[in-house]
């Protein structure tokens, strides 16, 4: 009887101990820890789950709201999700929060060139250049930064330092060339894009850049070369048309501009300098009522285009 009792005895320990196993599963489901919703934060961002890493990322930041890196993995799953406003809230407070880490004013740095803000993505670049400034490609981009808010003179000392840097570093000169054409020195910016072409091989920006120097330069029948190839390393870019047209016209080759202009035309049907320099290129060739019509298109669009600040003001027709 003894013996009975203590095998129930042991059988009623056995039972309890299996019933209490049964119930901690509730009791062990506790909330990820803060190291384990960063690794997999990173994983959803890492694989392009950004739907996920917005839901995990809000509530992180409600869990840990002074954690800079949360707001930091969470700006940048807005940034990817196209939410700039979202984007640029998150990446500000990181900012705040942690603002040593060169990664974050990078990060919001993009977020304002998209939107685009070229004034404060160069404050934010300049904040990332001074925490961690021998990195190439940041100079580049705070030298667009400039570039676009007419501090052309401060470009050219990015891109300088960037070459500096990384003297392989992509499209290189080709910016350079860029700051250089918009303060108009021409030659300076033929030379930086030539020295692309050799270090790069055919960039459509670069050529097309090159060409678009050359017609500024009065050097037409180089520009052509250039611009041709162009159209056929970029057949979808209107400007490049424009250009090869109007180089061919101010060649005396009307009959070849005529084409290459209303593929321009065609490409941007809003822009009316195409249609202005089709006039000019049909009167030459005798074709009087195509030309009124072209002249009526160019005032037409030239009235409904709104007025254009910066950089970029129109073209002188």
């Amino acid at each position: 009887m003894t013996s009975f009792l203590r095998r129930l005895a042991s059988l009623v320990v056995l039972i309890s101990a299996i019933l209490l196993c049964l119930s901690r599963p509730e009791a062990q489901a506790q909330p990820p820890t803060q190291a384990q919703t960063r690794q997999q934060l990173l994983q959803d961002l890492d694989s392009g789950q950004l739907r996920d890493a917005v839901l995990l990322g809000q509530q992180a930041v409600s869990r840990w709201p002074r954690d800079a890196q949360f707001r930091h993995y969470l700006g940048v799953a807005y940034f990817k999700n196209g939410d700039l406003k979202q984007a640029q809230e998150q990446l500000t407070r990181a900012g705040e929060l942690n603002p040593r880490d060169s990664a974050i004013h990078l990060d919001l740095a993009l977020v304002l060139l998209s939107e685009p803000d070229y004034a404060g993505a160069a404050d934010e670049l300049e904040a990332a250049i001074k925490l961690n400034p021998p990195i190439a490609l940041w100079h580049t981009l705070l030298g667009r930064a400039y570039l676009n808010s007419n501090r052309s003179l401060q470009a050219i000392g990015e891109f300088k330092t960037a070459l500096k840097l990384d003297p392989a570093i992509k499209l290189g000169h080709y910016h350079l060339g860029f700051a250089y054409f918009s303060l108009g020195r021409n030659d300076e910016a033929i030379s930086e894009y030539k020295e692309e072409l050799r270090r790069s091989g055919e960039s459509p920006a670069a050529v097309c850049a090159l060409g678009h120097s050359l017609l500024a330069s009065g050097k037409y029948d180089a520009a052509i070369t250039y611009l041709q190839r162009g159209t056929e390393l970029d057949s979808r870019n209107p400007d490049v048309w424009y250009d090869l047209g109007k180089a061919q016209a101010l060649a005396g080759q009307s009959a070849k501009a005529e084409p290459s202009l209303r593929k321009a035309a065609e490409l941007n049907p809003k822009d009316p300098s195409p249609h202005y320099q089709l006039a000019r290129v049909l009167e030459k060739l005798g074709k009087t009522e195509e030309t009124l019509r072209e002249r009526e298109r160019f005032a037409e669009l030239k009235k409904a285009q709104p007025a254009a600040a910066g950089m970029a003001t129109g073209r002188d027709q």
